[in-house]
């Protein structure tokens, strides 16, 4: 069995997925459609560069990560529909997304959470080391928030399926429990929170790009990571800070039911009494550490292919 990895090649999460999966199953992975026997289009767009023919003679298999429904309009519902017609089966990361696109098709649809890579993301113990590398005083409640929040066609609109007015929102209210609260801020497009923190006086530090080494290091100094989206497929966020050991808290999206306690989850009513559970989340994501991750993976692809 041989699988052709169709690359978005967009600086998106995706891509280190594909960079993943082809360095620990370069044995059954073509750089080329035409000798695969699966066609993997991990990003649903890449479709369109596959020549037709290859769509049609192999398996096709299409993940959607998830369906923004507000912007689903007929140009997407009319792709979605054209694709369909060359796609044997569907990958989708949580629960969630799958109830949204058991709506749109009869093809087989499978779940799977994307693998989390222990090497690269990891708890680091001593944490005050940490915050002095990064100038962060000790005592400081420091929240973070590594997903971008504002839409690109302006870098001022909020993209609100990423929940960035929830997240100021309870930013706000810590703040008034915690005064020494700073938030830490990673990734591109911030620009709707930033402004909105500057507005209310909070403090943040920003770290617009950083790479993975940093990234986990950023995320062993927080006191608490927010995930306030409205709509998501994963986020990854999630099993990073899973396997991490960060306190986290989540809106009811994508994986976190599947990673997260219950008390861990929230809506915009309970926020205050949501509960970080460390060992518990820590536990669930362990299930998708390498190689058990990426080898169930393997196996959604053998079923397909046998199919």
């Amino acid at each position: 069995m041989k699988i052709y990895l169709n690359k978005p090649k967009e600086d998106w999460v995706v891509d280190r997925f594909v960079k993943e999966w082809s360095k620990e199953n370069n044995k059954i992975t073509t750089k080329f459609a035409r000798n695969a026997d699966i066609v993997w289009n991990i990003a649903p767009w890449t479709w369109m560069n596959i020549p037709k023919v290859h769509l049609k003679e192999k398996k096709a298999v299409c993940t959607i990560h998830h369906i923004d429904e507000n912007k689903f309009d007929e140009v997407q519902q009319k792709e979605f529909f054209e694709r369909d017609r060359f796609i044997d089966a569907y990958h989708t990361i949580s629960h969630n997304s799958k109830i949204q696109i058991v709506k749109l098709t009869k093809k087989p649809i499978y779940v799977l959470p994307f693998w989390v890579n222990q090497k690269v993301w990891y708890e680091i113990k001593d944490k005050e080391v940490l915050r002095r590398k990064y100038n962060i005083e000790p005592d400081v409640y420091l929240v973070g928030s590594f997903q971008r929040d504002t839409e690109g066609h302006d870098l001022v609109s909020p993209k609100l399926s990423k929940g960035p007015d929830n997240f100021i929102k309870i930013v706000k209210d810590l703040y008034l429990k915690h005064k020494k609260l700073t938030v830490l801020l990673a990734g591109k497009r911030r620009n709707y929170v930033i402004n909105k923190l500057k507005e209310a006086k909070i403090p943040y530090i920003y770290n617009e790009m950083v790479n993975f080494k940093t990234l986990n290091e950023l995320y062993n100094c927080l006191d608490l990571y927010i995930v306030s989206s409205r709509i998501e497929g994963g986020p990854q966020a999630i099993l990073e800070c899973g396997i991490t050991r960060t306190p986290i808290i989540s809106t009811d999206v994508g994986i976190a039911s599947e990673i997260l306690n219950k008390k861990s989850i929230f809506d915009m009513k309970n926020y205050s009494s949501c509960e970080p559970d460390v060992d518990y989340a820590y536990n669930q994501s362990k299930k998708f550490i390498l190689p058990n991750g990426m080898n169930s993976y393997i196996e959604m692809f053998r079923k397909i292919h046998e199919s």
